[in-house]
């Protein structure tokens, strides 16, 4: 490919990396950009983070790092990282290693001074680039011509690769999810399939990051359908698996000009029922903020599928009073066969896709019941709830003698009750 070398130069020029790269690289050591920095400016993606590598062990790169001011954190030291921060910016720095013993998790290292070396057992060859002071980018691999052609290719035997760390089958498909053009690496397919076991290996914590960085990705969709057809995602989610819904809420994100949401997302491909939620919340050690709105989205679907409509206005904002209104929209993308939905109701379904609709709150309370002369107890609640169906059959009104009449009506019928 054609390298952009004043995207490189620009990505080199940063003051912070030019400060570390002065400190690190000289005095008979090297040091270069490694790996996502160089693979994003080349094919013009921003760059965040910087990581780089050395020929200088650990202890090196501490001393002369701290000789200079900047502050040293050994973030993972047995495998030969440091991170250092440089004007407030992060830079992970590796020596340069080979794995001289794995177990599909966790590896040992041996420190080197071989470029080559330290390529060759990294993972895709496109993450395997480098770019030193100059912004000369250095390929042992082939990862320029891979990334040229957008092909996610393993380095050296796939099988091999992956039985290093099992983490490696869930990458694959992540960054064909994300890199990727064209039909996925066939070698690289059948090892991920044969050493599909080493998934059951992996951390809860591990799996999550890789399936939300998967599921945010441009081809999420057509990568899940890859995973679903050679029974990988099953595995993982332990479970059932929705691609027509998935590509059902995708389609409705590009058409709301939403960003993608690998929760919903989440919630779309592997749920069936609420319960599903506690399932993948187990799986995939989900935060309670995500199990909460992976299991109001699956709540919401099983309530769709279940209904023949028509759905009106008054019960799209009876629906926004529990749910947040982008949850009830997604979920009305996702199902199908959608229900019947008044014009009224299109539209308010439409505002809260677009983030413009404003959710209904109720504004009476527990103690305006008990004000009204109702004795605490569970018929305050009651009381409450048919004030609530009342308000919501007149529209919403917010004027204060509305709202007197409404809880007036039903003090009374709770009473007639």
């Amino acid at each position: 490919m054609t390298i952009d070398r004043a995207a490189v130069a620009s990505l080199v020029a940063r003051p912070a990396l030019q400060r570390l790269l002065a400190v690190l690289d000289g005095g008979g050591e090297t040091t270069w950009i490694v790996g996502g920095a160089v693979r994003d400016v080349l094919i013009g993606r921003p760059v965040s983070d910087v990581d780089c590598a050395t020929t200088a062990t650990p202890e090196e790169t501490m001393r002369r790092a701290a000789e200079a001011g900047f502050r040293v954190v050994p973030t993972g030291i047995d495998h030969g990282t440091v991170t250092v921060i440089v004007e407030g910016t992060p830079f992970e720095v590796t020596s340069l290693r080979e794995d001289v013993e794995t177990d599909g998790r966790r590896a040992k290292v041996a420190f080197g001074r071989d470029f080559a070396a330290d390529a060759r057992r990294r993972d895709f060859t496109m993450n395997a680039l480098y770019a030193d002071r100059t912004g000369q980018v250095h390929d042992f691999v082939g990862g320029l011509a891979d990334l040229a052609a957008r092909h996610v290719r393993f380095i050296g035997d796939p099988g091999q690769r992956i039985a290093e760390d099992y983490l490696r089958i869930l990458r694959f498909f992540r960054f064909h999810a994300a890199y990727g053009s064209g039909d996925i690496d066939a070698a690289g397919f059948t090892a991920a399939v044969r050493a599909r076991a080493g998934l059951d290996l992996l951390s809860h914590e591990r799996l999550r990051t890789e399936i939300a960085k998967l599921l945010g990705a441009a081809r999420a969709l057509e990568t899940c359908r890859i995973m679903i057809d050679a029974g990988l995602l099953q595995r993982i989610f332990a479970g059932v698996t929705h691609d027509m819904r998935l590509a059902r809420l995708i389609a409705w994100e590009a058409a709301c000009g939403r960003r993608p949401d690998p929760v919903l997302r989440l919630a779309a491909l592997g749920t069936d029922i609420p319960e599903d939620a506690a399932r993948l919340r187990d799986r995939l050690r989900l935060s309670n903020v995500e199990t909460r709105r992976i299991h109001a989205f699956a709540a919401l679907v099983e309530r769709l599928n279940g209904s023949a409509g028509p759905w009106s206005l008054r019960d799209l904002r009876a629906l926004a009073l529990s749910f947040a209104p982008e949850i009830v929209a997604a979920a009305f993308a996702a199902a199908a066969p959608l229900a019947d939905i008044d014009a009224r109701g299109r539209d308010f379904l439409a505002a809260m896709a677009r983030g413009e609709a404003i959710a209904p709150v109720f504004p009476l309370s527990g103690e305006e019941v008990v004000a009204a002369g109702v004795p605490k107890g569970p018929r305050v609640g009651a009381v409450l709830a048919a004030a609530r169906e009342r308000w919501l059959d007149e529209d919403c009104p917010a004027d204060a003698a509305a709202l007197k009449r409404i809880l007036q009506q039903a003090v009374a019928a709770g009473r007639a009750g």
